[in-house]
């Protein structure tokens, strides 16, 4: 397969795309800033450099041409505020989307956040609120896409431990934590699932193999 990671410098997609290279898929990470292309190299993808802050359909389309899958990955990152989380976790979404579609590549996987499905509760931190809303209103948008196989992943706390390979992945989980080497190895495995198509999945850690809990959700 060849797949294209938005936001291909973030901490799972150079995880994901290790995993894929070394499977033999061949990989490229969009990246905001030329000096992440050596980190994107050394995992094995090949990096593009592409602000989807203020990229066209158009441009990034062009990146997408002849993938069999893409992954929106991206993200503001901590320290951004409101107004980003809305234009890069909402808006680059969107249009990684609509780029996906002009270039005709069905399969689109989407890492989201537990709570993006719900109106976070009045206690929240407005920024995080942001978050998830941006998050949520991302993920609304591709659900209403009858050009795109989607598969929305909802990971829960993320953690930097070592991977387990033990998850619970299905529509409602329950809070939890789940290690992003984890949640880069389910993504590896959904992209070659396209029975999780047209599902909204929420994981953490737990007491499945991962590939058997991949398989699981497919057959259901």
């Amino acid at each position: 397969m060849r797949i294209v990671i938005a936001g291909g410098h973030g901490q799972i997609a150079l995880r994901l795309e290790r995993l894929l290279a070394g499977r033999g898929d061949e990989v490229a990470g969009i990246v905001r800033r030329p000096g992440q292309a050596g980190d994107v190299l050394a995992a094995g993808a090949e990096p593009v450099v592409c602000d989807l802050e203020s990229a066209s359909v158009a441009d990034v389309a062009r990146h997408l041409e002849g993938a069999d899958a893409a992954v929106f990955a991206a993200g503001a990152g901590p320290g951004s505020g409101e107004a980003r989380k809305d234009s890069v976790d909402r808006g680059a979404a969107v249009l990684f989307a609509d780029a996906a579609e002009a270039a005709g590549v069905r399969r689109f996987v989407v890492v989201s956040s537990m709570g993006s499905d719900r109106e976070p509760p009045a206690d929240t931190d407005p920024v995080f609120a942001a978050y998830l809303r941006a998050k949520g209103a991302a993920d609304a948008d591709v659900r209403s896409r009858a050009g795109l196989d989607w598969t929305i992943l909802r990971p829960g706390r993320l953690t930097d431990d070592a991977g387990t390979g033990l998850v619970t992945l299905a529509d409602a989980t329950g809070r939890g934590a789940v290690t992003r080497d984890d949640v880069a190895a389910v993504l590896a495995a959904l992209l070659t699932e396209p029975a999780t198509a047209g599902r909204s999945l929420e994981l953490v850690n737990g007491d499945v193999p991962l590939a058997d809990a991949v398989r699981a959700v497919a057959a259901h």
